[in-house]
């Protein structure tokens, strides 16, 4: 089998999981890894045994490497990604694509020019819990789907986050930390979103860093906290969210849930890939849990780096793509415009939901 030679740029918390998971698939071989900070990329290449760290002008120079996966800070994911096209590379992007939809946009076209692929994560949608309940909904076990709502209600990372400032910049919040594995998963659970209004809203304009690196250190807070969206999707499904960083004591409601018109799912955190994946079907009492249908329940980041490999070698789609990636960038700003504004914001983008299988199972090893 053909293997897809790839370099890693950034050598942060998040590169850990990508360079232990890339050797599980055969098609892919990891040979370079970089960062801005090149103490910090030798590191990381003895740790995982990677034959070259090197500066991130080196990796993207270096004629051998096919695709990049890109996991700097947000704010470089734009610039970084668009040198990685220049330079001939595909592309591999942490979340979210980019912090503008202008510079979403750029991407795109760029790759498009390039002809080269461009993919994002969240991936976390391909594993076994989400799978699970797309087959569930597939398959009619609750009717049509006519709502969904989804929760990601926490108070804040400056708790325990040594260095929690960015999370309160622009590009951060809740919506822009988190909002990319809910409303991933939304749209390969339900299809497009066509239409959105918000409400968001700056709780605390300071917050306190209660840490202990940088504990008492006061943070000005330049991006809403607490937002609420309703979602028109266009098959018809009536979705909401609500993204918060301001509930310090906590919730007590589930990530995501669907309802149909024969029952409802409740879907798993989003931001992992196993389960459990429960049903209540309109003539039964209780919840039951569905035994997972499908792969990769454990932390499997870059899963979709070994989806989007293989249509690289071997053709068909791929499923964490960028039209995904930048109808959920969008989808992100329309709810912030429309709070702004005080309008519904309509979606120009769309995109295909994504397949609910994969090849890439076969690639995988035992």
């Amino acid at each position: 089998m053909k293997k897809l030679k790839i370099g890693i740029i950034g050598c942060g918390n998040i590169s850990s999981i990508y360079m232990e998971n890339c050797p599980k698939f055969p098609h892919l071989e990891l040979v370079a890894c970089a960062d801005l900070d090149e103490k910090r990329a030798q590191a990381q290449a003895g740790k995982f045994g990677i034959p070259k760290a090197c500066s991130v002008e080196e990796l993207l120079s270096d004629p051998g490497i096919e695709l990049v996966i890109n996991l700097t800070i947000p704010k470089a994911h734009a610039s970084v990604s668009l040198q990685a096209l220049e330079a001939g590379k595909h592309v591999y992007s942490e979340k979210p694509l980019a912090i503008t939809r202008e510079e979403g946009k750029q991407i795109l076209e760029t790759a498009k020019r390039k002809n080269l692929f461009v993919g994002s994560a969240p991936d976390t949608f391909l594993g076994a819990g989400i799978q699970t309940a797309i087959h569930l909904i597939e398959q009619g076990e609750i009717g049509v789907p006519v709502g969904a709502s989804a929760f990601m209600i926490c108070g804040g990372h400056e708790h325990w986050h040594p260095d929690p400032a960015f999370y309160y910049d622009i590009g951060g919040g809740p919506m822009f930390d988190m909002g990319p594995y809910y409303l991933t998963a939304l749209v390969a659970l339900l299809g497009p979103i066509k239409r959105i209004s918000g409400s968001a809203r700056i709780s605390y304009p300071e917050r306190t860093i209660r840490s202990k690196q940088k504990e008492g250190t006061k943070i000005l807070v330049s991006t809403p906290t607490h937002l609420s969206g309703v979602m028109d999707f266009a098959s018809g499904v009536i979705g909401t969210i609500t993204t918060s960083f301001d509930a310090f004591g906590g919730t007590s409601l589930p990530p995501i849930e669907i309802y149909g018109s024969q029952g409802t799912i409740l879907v798993p955190d989003p931001n992992t890939f196993g389960g459990p994946v429960r049903i209540r079907k309109c003539d039964e009492k209780e919840f039951t849990e569905v035994p997972l249908s499908y792969g990769f329940a454990q932390n499997s980041r870059g899963l979709g780096v070994a989806d989007m490999a293989k249509a690289i070698l071997g053709g068909g789609n791929y499923r964490a793509n960028g039209e995904l990636a930048y109808h959920v960038l969008e989808a992100m700003h329309g709810l912030l415009e429309s709070s702004e504004k005080g309008t519904h914001y309509f979606m120009e983008s769309t995109c295909d939901r994504p397949e609910s299988e994969s090849k890439v199972l076969q690639f995988a090893k035992e």
